[in-house]
This record gives structure tokens, sequence and C-alpha cells, in this order.
């Protein structure tokens, strides 16, 4: 990958809905606390952290993967892997799940060709080789 500056990450944990540990009817997807006397928004010692902006990654290694530095591209058909032609330095591709063995094949083959790296080319082939 191109050098870039220092992958940092602010915050990894998923942000939890206040309260989602204690109630069934309220689901774990972060929703901003609105009451009049909630604690968490009145930010209360102990309560746990609001979202902020400040919790935010750095725009420009968002999404990027810490050990290369490239960030990932799932790819189901061959025409995804061209579409990383010009994005190689940048880009790998992951190779999508429900891809089959013989579509796989080809798709690899291609990503060789555009010199397009492919992050999980040896998945579902390994089989085919000891037999």
């Amino acid at each position: 990958s191109a050098p870039h500056k220092k992958i940092v990450r602010k915050r990894t944990k998923k942000w939890k809905r206040f309260q989602s540990d204690r109630f069934h009817r309220v689901s774990e997807s972060w929703r901003r606390p609105k009451g009049i006397d909630g604690a968490l928004r009145r930010h209360y010692r102990g309560r746990g952290n609001m979202v902020r902006i400040g919790y935010g990654t750095d725009k420009k290694t968002r999404y990027m993967n810490r050990c290369d530095g490239f960030k990932y591209q799932v790819c189901s058909n061959v025409r995804d892997i061209e579409n990383l032609l010009m994005h190689n330095d940048k880009f790998k591709a992951v190779i999508a799940k429900a891809v089959g063995a013989r579509k796989r094949k080809f798709m690899i083959k291609r990503a060789a060709e555009l010199d397009v790296q492919v992050s999980n080319k040896d998945a579902k082939l390994k089989s085919e080789e000891n037999e």
C-alpha cells in the first residue's frame, strides 16, 4: 500500500443504547437519549459515554486495515474486480461468500492479470486441490 499517516482508532467498541442490557424492549442499536431526566443525556458519572463527533476516525485512514493499510472491497463478479484496476494501490478485493468455486477461480485469474490483490484467494479452492 502507498505510505499513509498512522492509523488511529479512537474507539473500536460498538455504541450500545443506554439501558439496552436491562430491558428486552430496548434494542442495542444506538439512539440518542432525549428524556428530560435521562441520566446519560445529563452526563451523570458512571453512566457511560454519549456518541460524539470527537470519537470519529480520521477520514484519510477510515476503513483502512491496520496491518497492511489497504481498504477492502467486496467483489461478487469480475466487473467488480475490474473496477479496482485504477485503485489497486489503495484497495484489496475480497471475494464474496456466495461466489462458488468455478466463478471464484476465474475471478482470481482476472485479478492476477490486473495486478489486483485478493485477500481471500485460497477460500473454497483448498478442497479441490486435495482430491
